[in-house]
């Protein structure tokens, strides 16, 4: 797979996608939203892989949409935005949707879409110098790449809507406090301890994960009983795999 944007390999199990234009920010791009839709269906069909480890090259985790691309054609940016959001957004579900757990290291700044990102990974972590900026307020758009689905989930309502309409910007301290990352790790660390805990979850019961995240993602819109056969159908799934089976047994077996 030849990528610009990124660069990508299959280590024990887990998807190593680093984002990959430092030397302009690691911009949501034309390239970027193409390719992450790519990535994204490799992951899904892959069945070597099962887990997703995300990370930047470079200081900066992402600085969001890239403001030169938008400002070469600005009659075209509908157009635009369009076409790179249908990328993005079918990438987003995806990633969303597959049975791999989305584990995701975040350094430096992390803007706008970089945020949407963060608040859509399963695992996420950043070092004390992390910043999480809003941004979209900042250049009047109202936001994409999931920020209205996953950031509420992530920090509640209220905090989200602070954050995205007073353009806020969170320390990694207080992006930890309110939800939007797991936690902090010194910046030497940040990497390994990411990627160890990809490889964790790479080795536990993936198709099992899947129901799991695919049961999270609906909780908040299906009315309880809609809920509740989700679940059980999910369990059903997973009373046919035989990494339940195995595992009941084993556990018997202690």
């Amino acid at each position: 797979m030849h990528l610009k944007a990124f660069e990508f390999e299959i280590e024990q199990g887990v998807a190593c996608i680093r984002i990959n234009q430092p030397e302009i920010g690691n911009p949501i791009n034309t390239a970027f939203c193409q390719e992450f839709n790519e990535l994204s269906i490799e992951c899904g069909e892959n069945p070597d892989i099962r887990c997703v480890f995300i990370e930047a090259a470079g200081k900066n985790f992402g600085l969001g949409g890239d403001l030169k691309e938008f400002a070469a054609g600005l009659d075209q940016l509908p157009r635009k935005f369009k076409r790179m959001t249908a990328d993005l957004h079918m990438a987003v579900a995806r990633f969303a949707r597959n049975d791999a757990p989305v584990v995701i290291a975040t350094q430096g700044l992390v803007v706008g879409g970089a945020v949407a990102l963060a608040a859509a990974g399963d695992f996420v972590y950043g070092s004390p110098e992390s910043k999480y900026y809003a941004a979209f307020a900042g250049i009047a758009v109202c936001g994409d790449t999931g920020i209205s689905h996953f950031l509420p989930r992530r920090v509640g309502s209220r905090r989200a809507t602070e954050f995205l309409l007073l353009n806020q910007t969170w320390s990694a301290e207080r992006a930890a406090e309110v939800g939007l990352i797991n936690g902090v790790v010194e910046k030497e660390q940040l990497r390994d301890h990411c990627y160890s805990l990809a490889v964790t979850l790479a080795n536990g019961p993936t198709t099992v994960y899947g129901q799991m995240r695919r049961a999270l993602l609906t909780s908040y819109d299906q009315p309880l009983e809609t809920q509740l056969e989700m679940e059980a159908l999910g369990m059903v799934a997973c009373a046919h795999s035989d990494n339940t089976r195995a595992a009941i047994e084993k556990l018997l077996q202690r």
